[in-house]
């Protein structure tokens, strides 16, 4: 038998460690004086100190270590789950630390533009299931992808072509839509794909949920901000547009959408006039 101090040396884990281990459940000494609440090992466990050290130096989660430990013939399958996840979490990573150098190089600014006439494919993102967070917008990220491209793949096999980039925006069109955004299913989100091609024709075979619309030239102020959209980047957007200074006019919240690059999201209004004048001031 090794005293938790010998073992302690051989494995390289300190015997904080180990009592955590035991508490866990992931490491239970082989022998534990009822009197002292001294903790013995035995030459047998060092292997498995080792796995969980190697397991855990991953950055495996104690609750998935636990379960590869207890159910061995599924540990390789967890290590490879865990390992996509930790690709995903370093490839996050790594963009968010080019947004904070792009954002702390130059910070953006608010720009004038006037859009032109553009003829669209619009489609109602699906809502958010029940029971999930209607502001998790990684899942929004994804959901409102999945419907870009059905629709793209709808225009392209209509014999249209895509002519921009795409956008989403906030599903109030209608008062159907309005009522449904207020409701936990949704859906909160629509997404026009712009095109060019016959119209009558696109109009034809395009599946169901899809429709064409027309979209007339609007003045609008816009914001770029690097890399994907977060909540975090939709609120300093929103701030900076809606306390742009302007001559004249005033903002329609209700017409706020996201222009979708690759890399970067253009957040923009559109920009109402007082005057009978529409050209940008």
């Amino acid at each position: 038998m090794l005293s938790i101090s010998d073992f302690s040396q051989m494995c390289h884990l300190s015997s904080q460690t180990l009592r955590y281990y035991h508490s866990e459940g992931l490491l239970v000494p082989a022998c534990v004086d009822e009197q002292t609440g001294y903790r013995s090992y035995t030459f047998d466990q060092v292997e498995k100190a080792m796995l969980i050290t190697v397991l855990r130096s991953t950055g495996m989660s104690v609750k998935v270590l636990r379960l590869a430990l207890d159910e061995p013939d599924t540990a390789l399958a967890l290590l490879r789950r865990h390992t996509v996840e930790v690709q995903q979490a370093r490839q996050e990573q790594d963009e968010s630390i080019s947004d904070a150098e792009e954002l702390l190089g130059s910070w953006p600014e608010p720009t004038l533009r006037r859009t032109t006439a553009m003829t669209v494919v619009s489609k109602l993102v699906p809502g958010n299931l029940p029971g999930t967070d209607r502001h998790d917008w990684a899942e929004t990220r994804t959901t409102v992808a999945v419907t870009i491209r059905e629709v793209a793949e709808a225009v392209e096999a209509a014999g249209a072509a895509v002519s921009g980039a795409p956008w989403r925006a906030p599903a109030i069109e209608t008062d159907e839509q309005k009522h449904q955004a207020m409701t936990t299913d949704g859906p909160l989100w629509l997404v026009k794909v712009p095109f060019t091609g016959n119209r009558p024709a696109l109009a034809a075979a395009l599946p169901p949920g899809m429709t064409v619309q027309d979209v007339p030239p609007f003045d609008e102020v816009s914001i770029r901000l690097p890399g994907r959209t977060t909540v975090a980047k939709y609120a300093s957007a929103l701030s900076r547009l809606s306390t742009h200074p302007l001559e004249n006019a005033f903002i329609d919240l209700s017409r706020i959408r996201e222009v979708l690059h690759e890399d970067h999201v253009e957040t923009a209004i559109a920009i109402c006039h007082l005057d009978e004048d529409d050209s940008l001031t």
